[in-house]
């Protein structure tokens, strides 16, 4: 049995606060896809099998994925899948597809391409209609995950979201928002602790992310602030890079019964084994 290609892509957290669906930074774990020749019934309604099937035929293809990032958990799972299904039929095609060409293509899988933008560029991404920027390497912080066992439907997490907010709160989240971007051009952890507040979606995200208000009222010594990562259960806290372990060490303690998960940030998308 020939193997025809090997692809990995990582994991994401987006948003970062006021980056409601445009800001994502990709991180260093990985999932993985191998595709090689085979006769074997494929399972069409795969979400990687139906990204791989906008670029490429899967007719007498055997797809085997390896998946390390827990599902439903905010931290980009599906986006990972569909970046491995795109750049490994954009390899065995032929295609030199870059990042945005293959975003386009699996936009409509993904519904809302944040997560999809770092899984492919890697780094630091921003999107915006259907096009997306890598603005930095990675951000001026280390994210440490508080990764609980529930799990949270992203389709669930946007029903919790109203459908009018108020004219101070969408003011105050855009102010925001702005400064979020200027402190990841710039690499500012001043900027970035201040940027890490929101009035538009953490607010009404929060239940069904119960270590959020937590870590907001008491941040481990080193953080610099916290997000819900995507549409939650997982919580980031943005710790400064020489405060990292301890920080880490510390809510350890504090929550053992969550995994907490020192996930560095990674210049890398997705890209061939």
């Amino acid at each position: 049995m020939s193997v025809l290609a090997r692809v990995r892509a990582p994991a994401s957290t987006a948003n970062l606060g006021p980056g409601f669906d445009c800001v994502a930074v990709a991180l260093d774990l990985w999932n993985e896809l191998e595709v090689s020749e085979g006769e074997e019934e494929v399972d069409v309604d795969h979400l990687g099998v139906r990204a791989f099937a906008r670029i490429a035929p899967v007719e007498s293809r055997r797809f085997r994925f390896v998946d390390r990032i827990p599902r439903e958990r905010g931290l980009g799972a599906s986006a990972a899948v569909i970046a491995l299904g795109l750049v490994a039929a954009s390899l065995l095609a032929g295609r030199r597809a870059d990042h945005e060409e293959l975003f386009a293509e699996g936009f409509e899988l993904e519904g809302h391409g944040d997560n999809l933008a770092a899984a492919l560029a890697g780094g630091v991404c921003l999107t915006w209609d259907r096009r997306i920027v890598r603005v930095a390497d990675r951000p001026p912080a280390v994210p440490i995950a508080l990764v609980p066992d529930e799990t949270v439907s992203t389709v669930a997490a946007r029903e919790t979201l109203p459908s009018e907010v108020p004219y101070a709160d969408a003011v105050f989240t855009s102010s925001r928002a702005a400064l979020l971007g200027a402190a990841l051009a710039a690499g500012s952890e001043e900027l970035f602790s201040a940027a890490l507040d929101d009035r538009l979606h953490e607010p009404y995200r929060s239940a069904t992310a119960p270590l959020f208000e937590a870590v907001r009222e008491e941040p481990p010594n080193g953080a610099l602030g916290s997000s819900i990562s995507g549409s939650g259960p997982t919580v980031i806290v943005w710790a400064r890079p020489e405060a990292a372990e301890g920080c880490a060490t510390e809510l350890s303690r504090r929550y053992p019964d969550v995994s907490v998960l020192t996930l560095a940030a990674t210049s890398e998308g997705a890209s061939s084994l």
